[in-house]
């Protein structure tokens, strides 16, 4: 018997590893003959970077960058010697995690820290740069991350602009001369799972805007700067890449990796499951095991369950699902690879004591599941 482990992180409670450790310990009290393989994945949001070097046995690295509201913090990032690849998440440097709740300031937060990151990759002798770019807590179209590379954005006064989105209203003009010059001999990917353009109702700073601070009215404003910054970036490259799927994440960083940097959009969880070579290990699995803190219909969207069931279904793998909670619409997971869904509490419980008990939880899900199939492999 086979079985591939492979949850995403539940948040404010286990990283993806701690998920998966729970779940192979609750399998192998019943199935200690069992063939487990543990497959931590992500979706391009918080934990990618520890996803993926647990499954390729990569280098953690930290470095010193400018945190979205100014001030410094240390952001850990991840690398690949074998292939030179470097593994950046952006929350790491410029995340909503920097930022305490009263604090957050969608107008002049900055993903300038961010750009410190794929700078420092630079540095090692990076050839392919992954930006995951879930959880941020900025709306500057990318503007600070590509200032840190070498981008000059000035005003009417030939000013440099201050940080965050809001002073993108007074760009007058973009300066490109100092651009780092190796970014060019990059590969750079985008990781994520949201497929939002730049602007508009549908946009960076309508939809997640709020999320990050931003009143009505920011949110106004903030848009049309974001389309100002679009403007005059449209007369210096060669491509106007706002409409774009994916250029609306993290607060417009997805437009400017797009423009300036050429990056590729990809769904996160398919640049994880690629990383650790999924595909390769369902081959021959009897069953699939994965999970998140909340399955419902969002799921779709491409998040780890999504991703997941895809690649088993090509398969013919079953998969079943272990959750948090399971929300409002999770059935409509059924249509696409999920053969069952389990929810972790047994009764009434509060999220608090859900997320502290979530190891032992996970272990009387699991060990419930094996007797389960078990008895119905006999019959």
């Amino acid at each position: 018997m086979k079985i591939i482990i492979a949850p995403d992180s539940f948040k404010d409670s286990l990283s993806a590893e701690g998920v998966a450790q729970a779940i192979a310990a609750g399998l192998a009290q019943v199935w200690p003959e069992a063939e487990l393989v543990q497959c931590p994945m992500a979706d391009g949001g918080e934990g990618t970077v520890e996803s993926v070097l647990a499954a390729c046995n990569g280098e953690l690295r930290s470095q010193h960058v400018q945190g979205p509201l100014g001030g410094t913090v240390e952001a850990r990032w991840g690398w690949l010697a074998d292939s030179r690849t470097a593994i950046i998440e952006m929350a790491e440097a410029s995340g909503l995690q920097r930022v305490p709740l009263g604090q957050r300031d969608a107008c002049s937060s900055t993903t300038y820290g961010t750009g410190e990151l794929i700078r420092a990759a630079l540095d090692l002798g990076a050839q392919r740069i992954i930006l995951a770019i879930g959880g941020s807590a900025t709306n500057d179209g990318g503007a600070g991350a590509m200032q840190a590379l070498g981008v000059q954005l000035f005003d009417a006064q030939e000013q440099a602009l201050p940080a965050g989105g809001l002073a993108l209203a007074r760009l007058a003009h973009i300066n490109l001369e100092q651009l780092d010059p190796r970014l060019a001999q990059v590969r750079f990917e985008i990781a994520a799972d949201v497929n939002n353009p730049l602007c508009g109702p549908h946009g960076a700073s309508a939809i997640f805007g709020p999320q990050k601070g931003a009143n009505p009215e920011q949110v106004q404003l903030l848009d049309a700067a974001l389309g100002h910054f679009a403007d005059h970036c449209a007369k210096v490259l060669p491509r106007d890449v706002r409409d774009e799927p994916g250029s609306g994440a993290a607060g417009g960083l997805g437009f400017a990796a797009k423009a300036f940097l050429g990056a590729q959009f990809r769904a996160g969880v398919e640049v994880v499951a690629e990383l650790v070579d999924l595909d390769q290990a369902v081959r021959g699995a009897d069953l699939v095991i994965t999970g998140e803190g909340r399955f419902d219909a969002q799921t779709l969207r491409g998040k780890t369950p999504f991703g997941v069931a895809r690649i088993a279904q090509q398969h013919s793998v079953p998969v079943i699902v272990i959750a948090g909670t399971l929300g409002e619409g999770y059935e409509q997971m059924y249509a696409h690879g999920v053969n069952a869904a389990f929810a972790l509490p047994a009764g009434p419980m509060t999220l608090e004591q859900a997320c502290s008990e979530a190891p032992r939880l996970l272990r009387e899900r699991a060990a419930d599941i094996a007797r389960v199939w078990r008895v119905a492999a006999r019959g």
